[in-house]
């Protein structure tokens, strides 16, 4: 059955009756977080006049990021309702920006604005959701559109290359990589894989690991990192 997951009272509704929850999809920071030192250096890697800013659309982990030495973390979400909570949560927090918007129409946003785009599971949800693909449209064009040449789109999600890299190269000019994350297990915030989480996973055109085998029914998450050209 099709879930609302586009509107923004499924997730008032969903987010106000678990408010006492911690809410981290699909991987922590401290796991992703070398992939994304590797792509959108933080503060402490780079000189102190190399100034990135970073768009999280949906609320995930950049309290994590804020630790890390990213200084200009803009957070969106559609839910009023997680906004004022996490607006109050860290108040005393200059470098983390609350704001409640809607992917998909992100016209505050000037074009060409942000340095990287980081995406846990919000293109996932729009595409559970009512008229899926017109919603993930909308939300790649807005994400493409804020982005500056050369920023990434990184994507964290449950889709196989062979949906996703057709998804995101409709339309699109992406350069495209591929990276691969095993999936934790409820209770932990890391594990060692099998997978070198910083070195690209080599594919063909069509998805499939160009070693030979598909890269699907298997027990990880996949990230593509878009970069903008």
């Amino acid at each position: 059955m099709t879930q609302a997951y586009g509107e923004a009272w499924y997730w008032d509704k969903r987010y106000a009756k678990e408010s006492s929850a911690t809410f981290d999809w699909y991987q922590k920071y401290e796991s992703l977080s070398p992939l994304l030192h590797l792509y959108v250096p933080p503060a402490t890697a780079t000189a102190a006049t190399d100034h990135r800013r970073v768009l999280v659309v949906g609320c995930v982990f950049s309290e994590g990021m804020s630790e890390d030495g990213y200084t200009d973390i803009v957070n969106i979400d559609v839910s009023s309702v997680v906004i004022e909570a996490m607006q109050k949560k860290y108040s005393g927090s200059p470098h983390l920006k609350y704001i409640e918007m809607d992917v998909r129409d992100m016209k505050a946003f000037e074009s060409a604005s942000f340095d990287a785009v980081i995406d846990k599971g919000t293109l996932d949800s729009l595409l559970c959701g009512h008229n899926s693909k017109t919603n993930a449209a909308r939300m790649l064009e807005e994400v493409e559109r804020v982005l500056k040449k050369e920023g990434v789109y990184i994507l964290i999600t449950y889709g196989i290359p062979a949906y996703r890299l057709r998804l995101l190269r409709e339309s699109h000019s992406w350069a495209i990589k591929l990276h691969v994350i095993d999936k934790l297990l409820p209770g932990e915030s890391s594990k060692r894989g099998t997978w070198e989480l910083t070195c690209p996973v080599p594919i063909n055109s069509d998805g499939s690991l160009r070693e030979g085998g598909p890269l699907e029914n298997m027990d990880v998450h996949y990230i593509y990192v878009c970069t903008k050209v």
